[in-house]
C-alpha cells in the first residue's frame, strides 16, 4: 500500500507563528544578500555591468518578487475574510493551467497526461483555484527527473470534484510525508531554495482548498508521488 497522508485543519499557535515569522525572514535574506553582493561588486568596479550580471540581479529581483506574493497569499488567509466562491468549471480550470506549464514540461524533457472530462463543475475562487494547480504543476516540474511522466488526472467522486496530479521520481520518505503541507517545509533541506522553492506552494495549496471546504492530501510509494485535492460542487455546498 502507498504511503500516504491527508492534511488535518492547521491550529496556528504562537510559537507557530514566530517559527514562520523567522522562515520567512530566512528565505528572504538570501536573495536580499545576493542582490547586495552584486550591486557592491559593480559599485566597487569588481564586476561589469554586462548582460550575464544584469540578468543575475533580475533573477533575484524576481525571487524576491515571487516569494513577497506567496507570503502575501499565506498572510491573506491568516485572516477572516472568506473567499470569493463561485461555481465553475474544473475541467476548464485545469486545461488552462497545463496550456501554462507545457512550455516548462517540454523543456524539462518530461511527458505529461491529462486525463479529465469535458466539463467537472466544481466550487472554488477561481484566482485561487488557477494558484493551486500551478503551484502542483511546479512543483510537479521541478521534482520530476528528465524522462519522468507527470499525469494529471480529474473526476467526480460523490459530491465532491477530486484532482490528482502524479509525477515519476525518487518519491517522499514516509518520514516526510506528513509535512509537505505545512509552512517553508522541505524534503530536501540541502536543495538550494533558487531552484527547490522556498517551502511555500503547498502550504498555500493547502490553505487555499480548505478555504474552500475541501481537503489535500498526498502519498508516495514505489517511484511515484501523488498530490491530491477534492473541492465541493454546488450540489453539496448546497
Amino acid at each position: 500500500m502507498p504511503r500516504e497522508f491527508r492534511a488535518p485543519v492547521p491550529r496556528r499557535s504562537r510559537v507557530s507563528q514566530i517559527r514562520s515569522t523567522a522562515n520567512a525572514a530566512h528565505e528572504l535574506r538570501t536573495p536580499l544578500t545576493n542582490l547586495k553582493g552584486y550591486l557592491e561588486a559593480l559599485r566597487d568596479g569588481v564586476i561589469e555591468p554586462d548582460r550575464e550580471t544584469l540578468d543575475s540581479l533580475w533573477e533575484e529581483a524576481e525571487r524576491l518578487v515571487r516569494l513577497s506574493h506567496s507570503l502575501d497569499t499565506l498572510a491573506s488567509g491568516d485572516t477572516d475574510a472568506p473567499p470569493s466562491l463561485v461555481e465553475l468549471d474544473l475541467a476548464r480550470a485545469i486545461r488552462t493551467a497545463v496550456d501554462v506549464a507545457a512550455p516548462a514540461l517540454r523543456a524539462a524533457g518530461i511527458e505529461l497526461t491529462v486525463d479529465i472530462p469535458d466539463s467537472l463543475p466544481a466550487r472554488a475562487d477561481p484566482d485561487g483555484l488557477a494558484q493551486v494547480l500551478g503551484n502542483l504543476l511546479q512543483n510537479a516540474v521541478r521534482y520530476t527527473p528528465p524522462g519522468g511522466h507527470v499525469t494529471v488526472r480529474a473526476r467526480a467522486q460523490r459530491a465532491d470534484a477530486l484532482v490528482s496530479l502524479t509525477n515519476t521520481g525518487p518519491g517522499i520518505p514516509p518520514e516526510d510525508l506528513p509535512h509537505v503541507f505545512e509552512r517553508f517545509y522541505r524534503v530536501d533541506k540541502s536543495r538550494d531554495t533558487g531552484r527547490g522553492g522556498a517551502g511555500i506552494g503547498l502550504a498555500i495549496v493547502r490553505q487555499i482548498v480548505e478555504a474552500a471546504g475541501g481537503e489535500v492530501g498526498a502519498e508516495s510509494d514505489s517511484g511515484l508521488t501523488r498530490f491530491w485535492f477534492r473541492l465541493p460542487t454546488g450540489q453539496r455546498a448546497a
